[in-house]
């Protein structure tokens, strides 16, 4: 055994003795082995034996612009000599003022006010806490409760789970949780005979109208996943279902709370999903690929109304929620590094581009026999294997994983749905690679 799988092995042998990993059956790797990451290199990560590995999923879907990018780095290096962190309570600094400011104009300053976290799920608990304090500051105290889509995913920490419609998440925690109103999603996929995607969006909205037909009274906020339902199978939807949701909110008085931790920055085809809408919602919560997938940041932006709220000499009144490394410096440069690549390389353009390209790489398994619901949203990209037996449906997953990293890339199906959601810098050369081994791979694993 050569000295790098030596230390392959044993980097394996220590995590699996001292750190529990995420999402995972740590059973599941006594016979699914750890990948120890040596180093990443644009689209590539890199193992200790050599073997690399084409980060098709940005790495749950963080990074936009490649590992060890050279400019987010430049711009790390220059902060961590100024100033590597202050509290927010009491101090501010030029990152996260910049940062704030760049964002509020991305929304024509509809949405001005950014409060700022660590995770998506905290994102998440900031909107529902901030919209439930709204309405009881403004003498509407009753309005506690919230509605999500069927199939919705908005983190796994108590508040979030609430609003989260994943029986695996939510099942195991259930008796902790204040469990939300949960209505028709707008999944393309559930689409009858002769109905278009926007019928299937029109129908979900009906729902939801009903449904604040009879709560709108006790409602804070609706909460939704602009255009991609990501962790539930990149389930897809009309933007039309996203300016009914719009109306639907103003005309019986609720908030909209936009989750683009997953969708937002790009992913869509336009820097924030609801664009896609022409609409705005009263907040928007943002992560992941904020940052360029290099340190934890996540923020909720809101309105002025909303803000105004909360402004008083009473701290009652004030929002009362914080983390200690709220608006991180280091991360914050890492924000407006990414942010000016966006601007510097017309990246928006460039992914149309690339969007297409990839569709036209994969057209072929888009035809395939065992493939159902070929789509695309932006730069995401899904299908559904059909596999009828339900022992290999179970397992379709961690073998698809298995097999995909025989070929060099690191995809990581959800049930029995592949997806790829790459970064915004891969080269056609690339795309081909990666359209020809997933196509390998989904054969190789839908004849066993």
């Amino acid at each position: 055994m050569s000295l790098e799988s030596n230390q392959q092995a044993d980097w394996m042998t220590r995590s699996l003795k001292s750190v529990w990993h995420p999402c995972t059956q740590m059973q599941h790797h006594e016979t699914v082995p750890l990948i120890a990451v040596s180093h990443g290199c644009g689209a590539w990560l890199h193992d200790h034996d050599g073997r690399r590995y084409l980060d098709a999923i940005s790495s749950w879907w963080v990074n936009l612009f490649g590992h060890a990018n050279p400019r987010i780095n430049a711009a790390l290096k220059d902060q961590l000599d100024r100033l590597e962190h202050a509290m927010l309570a009491g101090f501010t600094h030029e990152p996260v003022i910049a940062l704030s400011e760049q964002l509020a104009a991305r929304t024509g300053h509809t949405l001005g006010h950014c409060f700022y976290a660590s995770d998506g799920a905290s994102a998440v608990e900031i909107a529902l806490k901030m919209s439930f304090h709204f309405w009881r500051n403004s003498g509407q105290a009753d309005k506690q409760e919230f509605i999500c889509l069927s199939g919705s995913y908005h983190g796994e920490t108590i508040g979030a789970l609430a609003v989260t419609d994943v029986a695996l998440f939510r099942d195991a925690y259930g008796p902790l949780l204040q469990r939300a109103h949960v209505v028709a999603s707008p999944d393309a996929r559930q689409a009858q005979d002769s109905e278009s995607a926007a019928d299937v969006a029109r129908r979900a909205a009906a729902a939801l109208e009903k449904k604040l037909q009879e709560r709108a009274g006790r409602i804070a906020a609706v909460i939704v996943e602009p255009l991609v339902q990501c962790a539930t199978g990149m389930a897809m939807h009309d933007p039309v279902y996203l300016s009914e949701v719009r109306a639907l909110c103003d005309r019986y008085g609720v908030h909209l709370i936009a989750d683009e931790i997953a969708v937002g920055c790009g992913r869509t085809g336009t820097f924030f999903a609801c664009e896609q809408a022409k609409i705005w919602p009263d907040f928007i919560c943002l992560s992941k690929g904020i940052s360029g997938g290099y340190l934890p940041l996540s923020l909720v932006m809101t309105r002025d109304e909303i803000y105004q709220g909360f402004y008083d000499s009473d701290m009652k009144r004030g929002f009362l929620h914080s983390h200690s490394y709220t608006g991180n410096p280091l991360a914050c440069r890492a924000a407006l590094a990414t942010l000016a690549i966006f601007d510097e390389d017309d990246v928006l353009n460039r992914n149309r581009q690339r969007a297409q390209r990839l569709a036209d790489a994969l057209a072929s398994l888009a035809s395939h026999p065992k493939v159902r619901h070929f789509r695309q949203r932006g730069t995401i990209l899904a299908f559904d294997a059909a596999v009828d037996d339900p022992e290999k449906a179970a397992s379709f997953s961690r073998r698809f994983f298995t097999a995909a990293l025989q070929q060099e890339l690191l995809l990581r199906p959800i049930g029995t749905t592949v997806y790829l959601m790459p970064p915004y810098i891969l080269s056609d050369e690339e795309i081909d690679g990666l359209a020809a081994r997933t196509q390998a791979v989904f054969e190789q694993v839908i004849r066993h």
